[in-house]
């Protein structure tokens, strides 16, 4: 009988490294910038500072980043200026806002336009980086729950032309009682009917909020999930009538008939 060779033991893998979220910083003081680039770098991060708002808009146009550390006061337009362009353009980064602003009514400005959390300077880098750590939890916890841009599973029931949409269950439940899965692109299109009744709803508009804002307007993707859903209504028998389309513009959601647009 053959000696039985003992097998080599194979080396353990290495663990994966987790990717280090992308810190930008839009600081016009440079030797601030370089000094919590070097921290967070220290922490574990990676940064990209830019001193300009404009800078700092070019990048995020072309680059992601996982949180920005804003300036309220820099030399060519304010931080919450280019929050707003940042939303209007369907850049969605979280935001920290940094100032020499301690007053009450700056912090309170800063978070009801969007902002993430508001550090008053000068502060200590050990809370900074704690504070960062807090804003991407709560950002990844949100995005967890979105399925498409404009709808997410955490969103409240509601009802379309008398079928439940669930959309923790992606499910609809229809008046014979049957209960059918839905899709995300589905429920992302069933929200955006329900939250703008009685208006033509152009098939840009709907595509840039399911899809998002760059999505390609000319795809013929949202008909297809329009008959998809127009014929699971059908086969339980749900009247279409208040869901009309209106040719050459997009559909209208008109359960109230307060329109005569579309057929």
């Amino acid at each position: 009988m053959s000696e039985r060779l003992p097998t080599a033991s194979q080396p353990p893998r290495p663990a994966r490294s987790e990717p280090k979220p992308l810190i930008l910083i839009v600081e016009d003081e440079e030797d601030l910038a370089k000094l919590v680039a070097q921290h967070l770098e220290s922490a574990g991060m990676e940064t990209q500072i830019c001193n300009r708002c404009a800078h700092a808009f070019r990048f995020l146009k072309r680059n992601f980043a996982n949180l920005m550390l804003l300036d309220v006061n820099l030399p060519d337009q304010s931080g919450f200026a280019l929050m707003e362009e940042l939303r209007a353009n369907d850049i969605n980064v979280p935001i920290i806002f940094l100032t020499g602003n301690s007053l009450e009514l700056s912090k309170v400005q800063a978070l009801e336009r969007g902002g993430d959390d508001y550090i008053t300077k000068p502060f200590g880098y050990s809370e900074l980086t704690a504070r960062i750590h807090a804003v991407l939890r709560r950002a990844e916890s949100r995005q967890d729950f979105n399925v498409t841009k404009n709808a997410g599973t955490m969103d409240e029931p509601f009802m379309f032309l008398g079928v439940k949409i669930s959309p923790v269950r992606l499910e609809a439940e229809f008046p014979d009682a049957a209960v059918e899965s839905i899709g995300r692109k589905e429920l992302g299109i069933l929200t955006y009917l329900h939250n703008n009744p009685g208006v033509v709803i152009t098939r840009k508009a709907l595509i840039h909020s399911v899809w998002g804002l760059h999505a390609d307007v000319r795809s013929r993707s949202l008909d297809q999930y329009v008959v998809k859903l127009r014929e699971l209504c059908k086969k339980h028998n749900v009247d279409l009538a208040p869901f009309r389309t209106v040719h050459g513009v997009g559909y209208i959601f008109d359960p109230k008939g307060v329109s005569q647009e579309g057929k």
